[in-house]
């Protein structure tokens, strides 16, 4: 069995090199992969036509000043699929450039085409799954309530599991190891995660410190934890100069990525409380049972734009999974430090609710059944067979 599988980022090269595993482990001889991506695709025996980061772009300025690198690298892609002829094309994520080169191979040919990630038409424009349906044929999506959007559209779906369901945490060991390196006591911990785009973080992190020195100054001995995405530690760093509040920061910068990442976990696993950028760390709290308080705002003009086009009464992921309203969040113009104090002290007080949507939501997205990555690679040898494009390997059972 061939394999074209294409993706673009780090999350995207996650995801590919899991459901390449799941292919791999289904399938009594081992399928090529061609394609594009990262360290992750190619230590699973991806051979790639050029480096990931070249086509890893986000934000409409830097799509727009790459746009001639980008278009050239859509058209080689694309070329490629319809050289090589394989059995499917994989798109991961990264919809402006997978979607496009999908979209120039379904006009010359009749390759079966899978996308991984159902896009957010639940939330905004929805005109998108009608659009993708022109030229996709199956979706592996990450939430249970996304199918019936992607079978509505005209294409085959299927929930596949999101990747958080078993994410891997921290030990009680773990934790107290982090809490001794950074002089830590056992007093309550807030952990303050705002963001890890320039962007948001220089919007929000003045905001989450008013708060968090409101708090210290009702609970003197509250402490505060910051873990930094690399991009924007050292404008965060910056940013906290500025306020007389001590918070425990962990720098990427001056440390290894896997001991970076091992202190994010303990982090999370020591943290009582936390104050988060509205994104998928609502999912990463949620896999550590940790309640939270989530506030994000952006310019007048986003505001304005993003305001008319969302569908939904909250954007907090684990609000939407678990059917409940459980998450405080505070966006746009409510995004004020006095009111996310006021939240964060109510829930330290009340966190049971929270903790039941959590457990929900865990639940809901794959927790303690068969991995995300097996379960996507079933989904597409199935779609495979049940549209008459035979996989010439028989299955493992």
């Amino acid at each position: 069995m061939k394999v074209f599988i294409v993706a673009g980022e780090a999350s995207g090269d996650l995801l590919g090199a899991a459901l390449m595993r799941g292919l791999s482990q289904l399938l009594e001889e081992p399928p090529e992969f061609i394609g594009v991506g990262g360290e992750e695709m190619l230590s699973e025996g991806l051979s790639s036509l050029f480096p990931m980061h070249e086509i890893s772009i986000m934000g409409i300025s830097e799509i727009l000043s790459n746009y001639m690198s980008l278009r050239k690298r859509i058209r080689q892609t694309a070329r490629a699929v319809l050289d090589e002829k394989p059995d499917v094309l994989i798109t991961v994520d990264l919809p402006e450039f997978n979607l496009r080169v999908a979209e120039r191979v379904r006009k010359q040919s009749h390759i079966p085409i899978v996308h991984y990630v159902a896009p957010t038409v639940w939330a905004w424009r929805p005109k998108r799954a009608a659009h993708m349906a022109k030229f996709v044929d199956h979706v592996l999506a990450l939430f249970p309530f996304e199918p019936r959007y992607m079978r509505e559209a005209g294409m085959s779906c299927d929930f596949v599991g999101h990747p958080i369901a078993q994410y891997p945490v921290a030990s009680e060991a773990d934790a107290a190891i982090f809490r001794e390196d950074f002089d830590l006591s056992d007093d309550p911990i807030i952990l303050c995660l705002p963001g890890s785009r320039r962007s948001e973080v220089k919007r929000l992190t003045p905001i989450f410190t008013q708060a968090l020195s409101a708090i210290r100054e009702r609970h003197p001995n509250i402490q505060f934890v910051m873990p930094l995405a690399p991009a924007v530690a050292a404008e965060v760093n910056l940013i906290l100069s500025i306020f007389d509040l001590e918070v425990k920061v962990i720098d990427p910068r001056d440390i290894s990525p896997a001991l970076a990442q091992s202190y994010k976990r303990a982090a999370f696993n020591a943290a009582d409380i936390a104050l988060a950028a509205s994104g998928t760390v609502s999912l990463e709290l949620a896999a550590n049972s940790v309640p939270m308080v989530i506030g994000y705002d952006m310019g007048w003009l986003s505001r304005q734009i993003i305001g008319r086009m969302v569908k939904t009464d909250t954007v907090t992921l684990v609000n939407l999974v678990s059917e409940t309203r459980h998450i405080q969040e505070y966006i746009g113009p409510k995004c004020t430090a006095s009111n996310l104090t006021e939240a964060i002290l109510d829930v330290m007080r009340a966190p049971n609710e929270q903790i039941k949507a959590m457990e929900t939501t865990l639940a809901r997205l794959g927790r303690d059944e068969e991995a995300p990555g097996l379960r996507a690679a079933r989904s597409v040898v199935g779609f495979l067979n049940q549209n008459g494009q035979q996989t010439s390997e028989p299955i493992r059972i």
